[in-house]
């Protein structure tokens, strides 16, 4: 009997670590990347697209990390792909915020 309530336990944790990996984890890679992804894509001809594609695009990442957590089966590798994910847009968007501002062009 004790093995199956440590059988239980286990799977029961294993549930709980997938639903925060799917949801609140899925939620805030997907921010960090719709703030990162304007750092890194060519601008267009019009110069928006960089600022368009990220917000077209953020769904699609959402639902991939969140698909991603449920069907693996590897708890361990949703999230080191998550992570890699948060950590390279978030040191895109650190590095760009930590910046020294240029100089003001004077106009006249």
């Amino acid at each position: 009997m004790a093995d199956q309530t440590e059988i239980s336990r286990a799977s029961r944790r294993r549930l709980w670590i997938r639903v925060v990996l799917a949801g609140p984890v899925a939620i805030l890679v997907a921010l960090t990347l719709l703030a990162g992804m304007p750092l890194w894509l060519p601008g267009g001809a019009a110069g928006i697209d960089n600022l368009a594609l990220p917000l077209i695009f953020a769904p699609l990442i959402w639902a991939g990390l969140f698909f991603h957590a449920c069907l693996d089966r590897s708890l361990m590798r949703v999230a080191l792909v998550a992570a890699a994910l948060f950590l390279v847009h978030g040191g895109l968007v650190a590095s760009r915020l930590l910046a020294p501002m240029p100089p003001a062009e004077k106009v006249g």
